[in-house]
């Protein structure tokens, strides 16, 4: 971590997915919810290309972006909030392995 971020990419990661889905569901206003969805991403994006390369950086990316959209209808299955702490806990273990794995 640089010394400007303290919190890991993996906690980013999955604080937005949770952080996004909550100020979409309590403001009642989904593209903010989006932005904070993508801010949080475009910090996850920067710590995995700078701690696992370009690689790491692209494949967890779309991990990031299939979680959220894969939460949508596991949702219908298993509820909201459920299904957000599922694919949010997906992405932050995905995170951890790829840049530990990294960092050996």
């Amino acid at each position: 971590m640089t010394a400007a971020t303290k919190i890991p990419a993996t906690a980013v990661a999955a604080g937005g997915i949770i952080g996004g889905y909550g100020i979409a569901r309590w403001t009642k206003k989904r593209p903010l919810g989006g932005v904070a969805l993508a801010g949080a991403g475009a910090v996850a994006v920067y710590e995995w290309h700078r701690t696992g390369g370009t690689k790491a950086a692209v494949g967890l990316s779309a991990a990031y972006l299939a979680a959220f959209a894969g939460s949508h209808p596991l949702a219908k299955k298993v509820g909201a909030w459920p299904a957000v702490f599922a694919v949010a806990g997906g992405v932050a273990v995905a995170s951890w392995a790829v840049t530990r794995r990294a960092g050996a």
